[in-house]
């Protein structure tokens, strides 16, 4: 059973959610918050595999509570599914750079939202075409010259693969691409979450833009 913690200030929103979960027979809500600082307390209580986190909230948004949740190392097997009306690309950042694991918009469709569940409790990241091209949009302002630094311990090999994961390729893909096999691809894949300390593909994502590694644009 993978078990999901709803924060959301709506009451309405929160059991609208909790009663299209529960009718996956492999997911259930576990406990229901309605502010920042209240998700974080239960998130703390309960250990759930996934958040379903708000943005704008009372009492702590949902990103400073993301951030919360990320950074304690209880909690480091939790994962974050951003949920939110607003569809803006300051808010994609500022829920990849709090270490959010996906980004779902609360229009998404019940059985999207419910294999979206399930992707990020598998320990993949749900990172969308089009949460990618919003990363594009953003990183068109230019790289960060600090954060371009980050990539100084990174091999030749490994940078090409990190390329690879922030045009939102899989293993498969980063495998074929660059002859090697899928097992190979997951290892850089991991080696580089470590070498740049970072929670999951989204930040590797983000990182690849931020640090000019890759382009908009560019194959």
């Amino acid at each position: 059973m993978i078990r999901v913690v709803v924060v959301d200030d709506q009451q309405l929103v929160r059991e609208g959610l909790r009663a299209l979960l529960d009718r996956a027979d492999d997911i259930g809500v576990v406990g229901m918050a309605g502010s920042g600082r209240a998700g974080v307390d239960l998130v703390t209580r309960t250990r759930p595999d996934v958040v379903l986190m708000d943005i704008r909230m009372p009492d702590g948004d949902g990103l400073t509570a993301t951030q919360r949740i990320v950074a304690d190392l209880a909690l480091r097997d939790v994962r974050v599914v951003v949920l939110t009306t607003f569809d803006t690309d300051d808010n994609v950042l500022a829920a990849m750079r709090a270490g959010a694991s996906g980004f779902l918009l609360k229009d998404t469709d019940p059985q999207e939202l419910r294999a979206a569940i399930r992707i990020v409790a598998g320990g993949d990241a749900l990172l969308s075409p089009a949460v990618t091209r919003r990363v594009m949009r953003a990183a068109a302002r230019g790289p960060d010259p600090q954060t371009a630094e980050l990539l100084s311990p990174l091999t030749p090999r490994e940078r090409e693969v990190l390329a690879e994961v922030g045009h939102g390729r899989s293993n498969a893909e980063i495998a074929a691409a660059l002859s090697m096999s899928p097992a190979t691809a997951r290892t850089h894949v991991g080696r580089l979450l470590t070498k740049l300390d970072a929670r999951d593909r989204p930040q590797l994502v983000r990182l690849a833009y931020e640090t000019g590694l890759i382009t908009p644009g560019r194959p």
